[in-house]
């Protein structure tokens, strides 16, 4: 499957409007890609694309609802002459343990994270397809490598978008469509802004990452890693490798 260069990436970006969505649309809009940022925080969505100029448009989008996928890929064609890329970014975090969780904020959780991403790996397939191939980025967590306590649906959540990347990747194939899993650790985002550093200090790399840093991994998803489909990328300053210990 071809090396995509960015001013050739004709890209969908859901939960557009802030934290690492819109730090790839920057980076990417930057290195000359045209994009449809989409979200449903309207007035921000709107400010990046106007920052971004030309070749960047803003479109609500519920990623739980099908008739606006629909809308913001048949826009995005129009608007750009066809669509090779998705990066499925939109999701929300919910607290509570396995029986704290009520049922609807479970289903919630799973509503968006998961139920939306596979809307739009089924709706934007065909789209792909007539561009004679591309690329879908799912943005999953460590949450889809490994347990949290007090996380129940937002590790379920994950847990199943990175399975559903797996079964994307080998229907889609015969497509010459790449479907891949990004896991980033704890990032700076409006979503952790409530989490105090020590959260991050056990970690080989001591630190929350950035945003920029996810984007420039999400960059290389979408544009370079041409030999990858159905595997994760991970970007958690090393969280998941385990904790650094001070043993002396």
């Amino acid at each position: 499957m071809p090396i995509i260069a960015p001013k050739d990436l004709k890209l969908l970006i859901t939960g557009g409007a802030r934290g690492i969505g819109a730090a790839t649309a920057r980076l990417l809009a930057a290195q000359g890609a045209q994009m449809m940022i989409t979200d449903v925080i309207d007035d921000e969505g709107q400010a990046l694309a106007d920052e971004l100029g030309a070749n960047a448009r803003y479109r609500r989008l519920d990623v739980t609802v099908q008739a606006d996928w629909d809308a913001a890929i048949a826009e995005a064609e129009a608007a750009f002459g066809g669509l090779n890329a998705l990066f499925n970014n939109a999701g929300i975090l919910a607290l509570g343990t396995v029986t704290g969780c009520t049922p609807d904020d479970y289903r919630r959780v799973i509503d968006i994270n998961l139920t939306g991403a596979f809307l739009g790996i089924r709706q934007v397939a065909p789209a792909l397809k007539r561009a004679g191939g591309g690329v879908i980025v799912n943005t999953s967590s460590t949450a889809g490598l490994q347990g949290y306590g007090g996380l129940a649906a937002y590790v379920s959540s994950k847990w199943g978008l990175r399975g559903l990347n797996k079964a994307a990747a080998l229907d889609l194939a015969p497509d010459n469509i790449r479907v891949l899993s990004l896991h980033p650790g704890p990032i700076r985002t409006p979503m952790t802004d409530q989490m105090p550093d020590e959260a991050a200090a056990a970690q080989p790399i001591p630190r929350f990452g950035e945003a920029d840093e996810v984007a420039r991994m999400a960059r290389f998803m979408l544009c370079e890693a041409s030999y990858s489909t159905g595997c994760e990328f991970v970007v958690d300053g090393g969280a998941v490798t385990g904790q650094v210990l001070a043993l002396e």
